[in-house]
């Protein structure tokens, strides 16, 4: 396999010893060292220490896109099902520190990704706001007392992280010492207006018409709740910043169920008060937004002053780049199912991916989590690919 001839272009080695290269767009630069050895030029380095994610975030030098997969800890790995087999209900998997630790560790043991996320839930801060819930194998997430008047949103109380999910804390803490810098350890919370469907709704919904009905009715309620979810996401992000994560992901799924228009009233204000309030306190701490099926709203994602947008896999990688712009990095987004192809194919759309993106301030991820039944070998397949890919 030859040596990479510069930086315009990458070489990929996977397991046949094929080789592979694209053209960039972008103007040339110094040539680099390729993994197979050559004595060419090498741009500057960036120090150890820090984890390949951060610095492809900050916009540094690196020699590949970081990879990491949503839901990489969970039940398409059998290390997973045995502890579920012992352990049946989630919130006692999510909320034991030695099991989310153990957990989140699984695929860091067998496939080294460059991120490490806790295993958790966007919920899980719901017990300490006073609403409770579970989470139901077969069903989901269950709201007890559903959300639906002033009343209701009255009762909800200040969330105190320390107080109400130390778990989280410990957990996030044991990781880093854990993971040790090889890796960024990726803390994660829930949108307000996504935490917002799902105590109105009661659950998932298919329509949302509970909350959308509030939302045109009673907008008043609604932001009332929106606000104090707000308020307690900044603070659950400064409290995982505190524990040892090094990257916090913010997991908006349900506002494209929203209107542009209804986006920026429900969702962006209160995603923009979040950036803002933990920017204040961690001005270095990237902050990852995902939103699923956000085609329509892109350019609206990025006012949220996020550091990265994560792209679903029904928008074209390059064409994403190309809205959002240089400045800000993007994350994913190869499509979940391309992991129940052939190695070859997974191989291509690895490289499709990173070619249409570009060099720098990427994110090799799926375009949404890990589906149930993916295989391993497959999975294994992926993590090999994209940490033999070079600039």
């Amino acid at each position: 396999m030859s040596c990479c001839s510069s930086v315009s272009s990458f070489s990929v080695p996977w397991a046949s010893a094929r080789s592979s290269r694209f053209a960039f767009s972008s103007s040339p630069r110094p040539r680099i060292h390729c993994a197979l050895g050559g004595t060419v030029a090498e741009p500057k380095v960036t120090t150890a220490a820090e984890p390949l994610l951060l610095n492809a975030v900050r916009g540094e030098d690196v020699e590949r896109p970081p990879v990491w997969l949503m839901r990489q800890a969970g039940r398409y790995m059998k290390s997973y099902q045995i502890i579920c087999e012992k352990y049946p209900s989630f919130r006692e998997r999510s909320e034991n520190v030695d099991l989310v630790v153990e957990i989140s560790l699984q695929p860091w043991k067998v496939f080294e990704p460059d991120g490490v996320i806790l295993f958790s839930d966007i919920l899980t801060p719901l017990s300490g706001m006073n609403i409770p819930f579970d989470i139901v194998k077969g069903k989901g997430p269950i709201i007890f007392n559903p959300l639906r008047t002033a009343a209701d949103v009255d009762l909800v109380t200040e969330f105190v992280p320390g107080d109400s999910v130390p778990y989280v804390g410990e957990a996030l803490t044991i990781l880093r010492k854990e993971v040790d810098n090889k890796a960024a350890v990726l803390g994660f919370v829930g949108a307000p207006f996504t935490l917002a469907s799902y105590v109105v709704e009661g659950g998932s919904s298919k329509h949302f018409t509970k909350i959308k009905g509030l939302a045109f009715s009673e907008p008043k309620v609604l932001h009332a709740l929106l606000q104090k979810f707000s308020t307690s996401m900044a603070k659950y992000i400064q409290y995982q910043a505190e524990s040892g994560a090094q990257a916090v992901q913010i997991f908006d799924s349900w506002a494209t169920e929203l209107s542009p228009v209804d986006f920026e009233e429900f969702s962006l204000p209160y995603l923009k008060q979040i950036v803002d309030a933990v920017k204040r306190t961690h001005p270095n701490l990237p902050l990852i937004l995902y939103a699923s099926g956000s085609g329509g709203l892109l350019e609206r994602l990025a006012l949220t002053g996020v550091d990265v947008v994560s792209l679903d896999w029904t928008v074209d990688m390059a064409e994403g780049r190309r809205r959002l712009g240089q400045d800000i990095a993007v994350q994913g987004n190869v499509d979940p199912g391309v992991l129940f192809g052939s190695k070859e194919f997974i191989t291509n759309r690895i490289n499709d991916t990173v070619r249409k993106a570009g060099r720098g301030k990427h994110i090799l991820n799926l375009g949404h989590g890990i589906v149930v039944g993916t295989p391993e070998e497959n999975v294994a397949h992926f993590f090999e690919v994209a940490k033999g890919l070079r600039y």
